[in-house]
């Protein structure tokens, strides 16, 4: 069975298919979108080793012809360099302003890809076909695409939506468990922003989506995909509602850019962690109860899942080298940092003037908790 959830954008909306088996079946779905029978692929190693022949097979039944671009796995590829390697090649693919590239991999390939169509030409089109649960939930929707700096996450990039997402959710099945977990972060965002049901029905039946239950995933991503898109369509460009969909990344931007971005702490793991973090401030700002942060931390507890710096091997800078790390977010407006707080499970809102010794002194403490858990 087929979900379809479209994202209605004028001249630039689009459909999510979700949906075992659609890789297989890639090029029937791309076919209508192009003006010549070909398209060039863009993807990384691990995901063109495992899954690059039933895109090309799926291609080629359609009459499409592909060339392919294997980037190496990992965030450090999400920069300036790889931009460059990926923007020459298509370049020299001869892909036009009418042709379409392919984003064939995780968030890392979908925001490297959608950027360098963004840029190429001034605008080409492009797919992504997402093959992780963070991508499938997250980065293949709502047309944000760039790439991270030294100084920061996602601080260069453009808006420019894809015109087809599909998300074979039988791809989820390859996931090494780790990976799987950290997107299964992003899903549970979305419950914890605006969907208090969701996030209940995530409590009940996540055991049984994590084990791999076809029914359970595919609901999932379906909610997951309602959830952005709507909010998406209300607010594309991030002036207002739209940051609502960054719960937990303020302190888990932060976090990535002190670990390095690399296999420390994987971006969901961030968001997670950032999460707990978000509610925890709340509580201490007087918004929320402490049951609700601890709900969210029990949930992430019996996923399995990371849920607090003691949580992060290596070192980690102190609570004022963090609050730097997070001045350098995206959304800093008037150089204040916006944050995603709540006012209770599924009643998250952005908040742009808060005090940050409260902040701080939340750091300090999660830094001391890891202290303390360390030496024991």
């Amino acid at each position: 069975m087929i979900d379809i959830v479209h994202v209605p954008l004028g001249t630039r909306a689009y459909d999510i298919r979700i949906g075992a088996g659609l890789l297989a079946q890639a090029g029937t779905a791309i076919a209508p979108l192009l003006r010549r029978p070909r398209v060039a692929v863009l993807t990384e190693a691990r995901v063109a080793a495992l899954h690059g022949p039933t895109l090309a097979a799926g291609l080629e039944a359609a009459g499409i012809a592909s060339s392919v671009l294997a980037l190496e796995p990992g965030e450090a590829t999400k920069g300036w360099r790889s931009l460059e390697t990926a923007v020459e090649w298509l370049i020299g693919e001869k892909v036009a302003r009418d042709d379409v590239v392919v984003a064939f991999g995780g968030g890392v390939v979908g925001d490297l890809a959608g950027f360098a169509a963004a840029v190429l030409r001034r605008g080409v089109g492009f797919v992504q076909i997402p093959t992780t649960l963070l991508a499938q939930v997250d980065s293949s929707v709502g047309g944000k695409t760039g790439i991270n700096s030294p100084q920061g996450k996602n601080l260069v990039g453009a808006f420019h939506q894809p015109r087809l997402v599909l998300a074979d959710t039988g791809l989820l099945d390859t996931l090494p468990e780790r990976d799987f977990l950290a997107g299964y972060a992003e899903v549970a965002k979305y419950g914890l922003l605006g969907d208090s049901e969701f996030f209940a029905w995530l409590e009940t039946n996540a055991s049984a989506l994590r084990a791999g239950d076809p029914a359970a995933r595919a609901h999932a991503v379906r909610r997951s995909c309602e959830m952005k898109a709507e909010i998406v369509v209300r607010d594309e460009t991030e002036e207002g509602d739209r940051a609502l969909l960054n719960l937990g990344h303020t302190f888990g931007h932060a976090l990535e850019a002190a670990t390095g971005y690399g296999d420390r702490l994987l971006h969901g793991e961030g968001v997670a962690i950032g999460c707990v973090l978000a509610f925890e401030l709340s509580a201490r700002l007087g918004l929320c109860s402490q049951e609700a942060p601890s709900r969210a931390a029990e949930h992430f507890a019996h996923m399995g899942m990371r849920r607090r710096l003691a949580d992060i091997p290596g070192e980690l800078p102190d609570a004022d080298a963090l609050l730097g790390l997070m001045a350098q977010d995206k959304k800093v407006r008037d150089g204040r940092i916006t944050f995603i707080l709540a006012r209770d499970i599924g009643e998250a809102f952005v908040a742009r003037d808060v005090d940050l010794a409260p902040v701080r002194a939340l750091l300090a403490d999660a830094l001391a908790e890891r202290s303390r858990l360390t030496l024991s």
